[in-house]
């Protein structure tokens, strides 16, 4: 049964080389808890070739949430063991340490449910994705598929719509910073009030020479 199901998985990365996913796991997720919740619901998801994406996105993305990119595989071995030390010393397990391959993999085929069974997926999933789909398709899909406002607002081009009101090929360095840093809670954070930690961004996007 779990071969079968790697083998789908498998087969589902080859075609995401080429086709644009219609909708993903997370996507699926935040349609189903509307329905429960009698709440309003409208999808805004528009995918975008990564040429029609501002540089500055993919610089201040990387910088926000997955400095080692370009230098891993799928899985960033060196933050997986700082955040297992860390986790070890307060005795609590902390949060961090997933590569935009692994929130790739999870919001293609899984939820937003924390889960150590979903988690265990990620690792042996990611590795494959990297390996399938290559840094610069895995960026594109990324960029395209996160939620990046509240429920409905999916991908960077509905998200600078949504948030600046200009296609994502227009975004500017400062934008760019902003909508970044929203990205671990793009429901409830909103790029304005987000100073501090864009200005992180912007200083590590500086650094390393973006």
């Amino acid at each position: 049964m779990l071969a079968a199901v790697y083998l789908f998985w498998a087969a589902s990365l080859y075609a995401l080389r080429s086709v644009n996913p219609p909708t993903t796991g997370v996507q699926m997720q935040r349609r189903i808890e509307s329905w429960i919740r009698h709440t309003p619901y409208r999808k805004r998801y528009t995918f975008v070739p990564l040429a029609k994406i501002s540089p500055e996105v993919l610089h201040a993305v990387i910088s926000a949430e997955d400095g080692r990119f370009y230098r891993h595989h799928g899985i960033d071995w060196d933050e997986t063991e700082k955040v297992a030390q860390e986790s070890q010393e307060k005795g609590e397990l902390m949060r961090g340490a997933s590569t935009i391959t692994q929130q790739l993999v999870k919001n293609l085929f899984f939820t937003k449910h924390r889960n150590p069974l979903r988690k265990a997926f990620e690792y042996t999933l990611a590795p494959m994705a990297d390996s399938i789909l290559g840094e610069r398709r895995e960026l594109e899909l990324y960029l395209n598929v996160v939620e990046w406002g509240p429920a409905g607002v999916y991908g960077i081009e509905e998200g600078a719509k949504y948030h600046y009101h200009v296609a994502a090929s227009r975004l500017d360095r400062e934008q760019a910073a902003r909508l970044a840093a929203i990205l671990p809670a793009p429901r409830r954070w909103r790029p304005a009030r987000m100073d501090d930690y864009s200005a992180i961004i912007l200083a590590r996007m500086e650094k390393a020479g973006w």
